[in-house]
């Protein structure tokens, strides 16, 4: 099952809130080679390119279906291509992701790797989900754990690689990265009822569960998280404190 950029697009607003924090993150300099990993449907990459002046900006994505959405956002410097985030190429001033690389297992050598992609003086700069112990979360992985998903899944139930807080200041420390910043933010959204935190994770936490099934085990899948959410959040509205955690990072001239 593809990704669905209508989906992704139903809480944009709220999925928008991190991308503003990290943003400010950046060092703005003029004339900068800019890599957007996971850049989605793009809207957020051309709002970076526009806050970097003169620079080139490329976005990678590794859906077809979000880039097809992403092509209205093209201007000069500003382009896109199907790729994969963990096997860049090339160098640049700033390395840029907002909510992709949670898609990348193994983030103690992925991030070490995509620092040696810098330029010197260059900047990396990300943001990652770290939601993954929220009752949300709990609960389909549980689903998935029981029968007859697990069996339908072949074992499938991932689990999120991102690190501490602690271990990404780490990784930079042992590449002699310099102003080095990593911090967790708890970003209060409040939605509708248990409904909407489930349309939620189906617009991302869902898709490679999603993907493993056919339609009516998708429906099943869906319908059994739905009926265990409304049990964990009865409330309306729903108190959603979502964590992500922020990190950059330079490397030496």
């Amino acid at each position: 099952m593809p990704w669905n950029p209508e989906k992704y697009l139903q809480f944009k607003e709220q999925r928008s809130a991190p991308f503003d924090d990290l943003l400010k993150l950046v060092k703005v300099r003029p004339n900068l080679k800019v890599v957007d990993l996971g850049c989605g449907t793009g809207e957020l990459t051309r709002r970076l390119a526009d806050a970097l002046p003169d620079s080139d900006v490329l976005g990678i994505d590794s859906s077809a279906e979000m880039l097809k959405t992403s092509q209205a956002w093209i201007r000069s410097g500003l382009r896109f291509e199907l790729g994969d985030q963990a096997r860049l190429t090339g160098s640049y001033d700033l390395i840029f992701s907002n909510a992709a690389l949670q898609w990348t297992e193994q983030h103690e050598q992925l991030i070490p790797n995509l620092f040696d992609h810098l330029n010197p003086g260059g900047q990396i700069a990300a943001q990652v989900p770290s939601n993954h112990n929220h009752i949300s979360h709990r609960v389909y992985r549980e689903i998935a754990a029981q029968e007859p998903f697990r069996s339908a899944l072949n074992g499938f139930n991932r689990q999120s690689p991102v690190l501490s807080i602690e271990a990404y200041a780490e990784l930079f420390f042992q590449k002699e990265a310099q102003e080095i910043t990593v911090f967790e933010k708890v970003y209060a959204h409040v939605l509708e009822n248990a409904d909407a935190v489930v349309d939620w994770i189906s617009g991302t936490a869902l898709v490679p569960y999603f993907d493993r099934l056919d339609e009516s085990m998708r429906t099943k899948f869906t319908d059994a998280i739905r009926e265990r959410m409304r049990m964990e959040l009865p409330g309306a509205p729903v108190f959603y404190p979502f964590k992500r955690t922020l990190f950059s990072a330079k490397k030496p001239v």
